[in-house]
């Protein structure tokens, strides 16, 4: 998913997170018992033993499952608006298509498709690359863990993107199925940002809880909250309440809506968004 709230240094930060793993979709369930090891992007997953679609967004917590092996699938923000004292930026298309390497790692590529600024500058944004790695979990269990590293390359135009430098960081999210259709997360993650000023870099960490349930066979809704402590000394605090729901038509296809609440004078005050995600 793509929104990047900037964080600060801090020692021990493991705030809760709870992600969107039992999304509303009921395709075709995995057989837990199965060995899929030996599939790759050459090598499909069959259908029959295909996991259920989880998807890193609408919520800011990414999901520590990964896209079966020689699948795509696209998760797209058709538009997103922000409003942020007075000023209202907007992007339409923003778009992570993602691919399966291998049964439990996937490679993703993050496209600021369009974006406009208060009315000013338009362009396409900058560019993400990642990798999710899942280290348990992905085929059954009542939890699943996953890393995340990723590289932000600076692909946008003049007054679209933060700055034109090659950021990256680490996301570590954790999945929890506390019961049936209910489920919980936690993700921590690093950035590793260019300094306002100078030349060196810094850190900024960011944690979510978000929580997950299903309201019917194919609707879907969460809440979340979002807490960013920046690295550098002028940044501040920054804290979200998150609240959307997802519809899921069949196993394959999943359509969201939901808004971002800014709760401190840091945080952009409204995010309302549009999307859908599709594997293939």
């Amino acid at each position: 998913m793509l929104v990047q709230v900037k964080m600060s240094k801090i020692s021990f930060l493991l705030l809760a997170s709870l992600a969107v793993f039992h999304s509303s979709c009921h395709g075709e369930e995995s057989d837990a018992s199965a060995d899929k090891s030996g599939f790759s992007l050459f090598n499909p997953t069959p259908q029959a033993l295909m996991r259920e679609m989880s998807t890193d967004r609408p919520d800011q917590t990414e999901s520590p499952y990964t896209v079966d092996a020689g699948h795509l699938q696209i998760e797209m923000d058709l538009v997103s608006w922000t409003r942020n004292r007075g000023a209202d930026d907007f992007t339409f298309a923003n778009t992570n298509f993602k691919i399966g390497l291998l049964n439990n790692v996937d490679l993703q590529l993050v496209v600021g498709a369009y974006n406009t600024i208060d009315g000013g500058a338009e362009g396409i944004g900058d560019v993400e690359t990642r990798l999710k790695i899942n280290l348990w979990g992905n085929d059954g269990g009542k939890t699943a863990f996953a890393i995340m590293p990723f590289v932000k390359w600076p692909t946008a135009r003049e007054g679209i993107g933060d700055n034109d430098s090659i950021e990256g960081g680490l996301i570590l999210p954790l999945g929890i199925e506390l019961a049936d259709g209910v489920g919980i997360g936690l993700m921590y993650e690093i950035d590793i940002l260019r300094d306002a000023v100078g030349s060196g870099y810094h850190s900024d960490h960011i944690a979510t809880a978000t929580i997950a349930f299903d309201l019917t066979e194919k609707l879907g809704m969460y809440v979340e909250t979002v807490a960013a402590f920046p690295g550098e000394k002028a940044g501040d605090f920054i804290a979200h309440a998150d609240i959307g729901w997802t519809y899921s038509p069949n196993g394959n296809l999943q359509f969201d809506i939901g808004a971002n609440f800014g709760l401190n004078d840091a945080a952009p005050d409204f995010n309302p968004f549009l999307g859908v995600s599709i594997r293939f």
